[in-house]
């Protein structure tokens, strides 16, 4: 072998391992921004699809997804009405839970829809809110168990206690009047 064939085949060598050592940082950087920005539902995603990549993919779906979907904080009266509502279904909680259980979950749709997320299943809500609430998104999965628990009359009190603490969680993060800068939203 000549002297240049040589070179040729270490320069090729060099750029190839460069363009892999280039590659798999990327893909770490990534994986490392997803699970800043979705915490503990990262894991969740992992756990659902069975294959980092998948998950990873589909968080990124996600993420797409949410940025075309024009999610705005609701204005101070708009969140000051809500709370009204849900003081009032926190109240109505001590004589009927299981009727302030369902209506818990009505007025966190509605903040959602308010805010700008679409109707839609409970998983797409749950994804959709994963994005920018990803604190508090297992909060929302939880009272929804427990919700769907006490539709089937299985729920104890302590049950329906525990959901309502779930909704609230999720209530109190929804309301938020201050301008965040959302999750999805490309920082400089």
């Amino acid at each position: 072998m000549n002297m240049t064939a040589i070179v040729v085949a270490v320069v090729v060598i060099v750029v190839i391992a460069a363009l892999l050592v280039w590659y798999f940082t990327r893909q770490q950087r990534h994986r490392e921004e997803l699970r800043q920005q979705f915490g503990p539902e990262y894991e969740h995603a992992v756990d659902t699809y069975g294959d980092r990549g998948r998950a990873e993919q589909a968080l990124a779906q996600r993420t797409e997804r949410v940025a075309a979907l024009h999610i705005h904080p609701l204005t101070g009266d708009e969140s000051a009405r809500f709370g009204d509502a849900w003081r009032q279904v926190q109240t109505d909680f001590v004589d009927d839970p299981e009727n302030a259980i369902r209506r818990a979950d009505s007025r966190c749709s509605e903040v959602m829809q308010a805010r700008g997320y679409p109707k839609g299943d409970f998983e797409q809500r749950a994804a959709d809110i994963s994005v920018d609430h990803a604190e508090v998104v297992e909060h929302y999965r939880a009272a929804h168990a427990l919700a769907q628990k006490a539709e089937r009359g299985d729920a104890s009190t302590e049950d329906l206690r525990q959901a309502m603490v779930h909704y609230r969680t999720l209530f109190e993060d929804l309301i938020q009047v201050e301008t965040r800068q959302p999750a999805h939203v490309e920082r400089g």
